[in-house]
């Protein structure tokens, strides 16, 4: 564990904390790592848990899956990031599936124990609950963001509201998304052909250009945002 230790001090769950300090917690909430294979469910839909994931290696997308197999996905997750805190906290059945994209590492906690008043620092888990609770803020602002494309009208729009905040969030034009082209499909909820037909368009107009992941917007970008 203590190789990870570096990802823990700079996550959010445990911003602000010394390395002796976040031991005490992952003592308190009795702490597990399990590595995944690439592919491996780590938290399947219809389920229920008492503990909150955070990702120390590796990747790893949330996401919802109809019947039929469709996916929606709605965050994909880093190293340092936490996920089924909510589930972990209300006891509710999960209704999304968490899947690793490559092989990786999950810490489990036991958030209960986190929340609950024990023999140990006050304070300290004071520090952690706050943490916590940014981390809920934080997971409500980003999916108010996915909304937000997800409220434009055509694919082209969508496209262009997500690699705009994308990057507003890193500051450059040129920067690389988290996702491959069926992710980001599906986490725009659009057809994967006429995406693709749309990010060529883009291209074509000198729009943006591309390579992968790897994108650079052009001056005419913010053009086309404003018609």
């Amino acid at each position: 564990m203590k190789k990870f230790f570096p990802i823990l001090k700079k996550s959010l769950l445990f911003s602000g904390l010394d390395a002796l300090q976040i031991q005490a917690m992952l003592d308190c909430m009795n702490g597990k790592t399990v590595r995944y294979e690439k592919n491996a469910y780590i938290f399947r839909a219809g389920a229920s848990t008492e503990t909150a994931g955070l990702l120390l290696d590796g990747s790893a997308c949330i996401f919802q899956e109809d019947f039929w197999g469709n996916r929606n996905i709605m965050a994909k997750i880093a190293p340092g990031q936490i996920f089924a805190e909510a589930f972990a906290c209300t006891r509710s059945v999960l209704n999304v599936s968490v899947v690793a994209d490559t092989p990786s590492a999950v810490l489990f906690m036991h958030i209960e124990n986190m929340i609950a008043a024990c023999a140990g620092d006050s304070l300290l888990h004071s520090r952690v609950v706050y943490n916590l609770l940014s981390a809920f803020a934080q997971r409500n602002l980003y999916l108010n963001e996915k909304l937000t494309h997800m409220a434009q009208r055509t694919t082209r729009e969508k496209l262009l509201s997500y690699l705009s905040a994308e990057s507003a969030r890193q500051n450059a034009a040129a920067f690389t998304i988290p996702y491959n082209r069926q992710q980001l499909a599906d986490y725009l909820s659009v057809d994967r052909s006429a995406m693709s037909n749309a990010l060529c368009k883009l291209r074509d107009q000198g729009v943006l250009r591309f390579k992968g992941k790897h994108f650079i917007l052009c001056e005419k970008f913010q053009e086309t945002c404003r018609t």
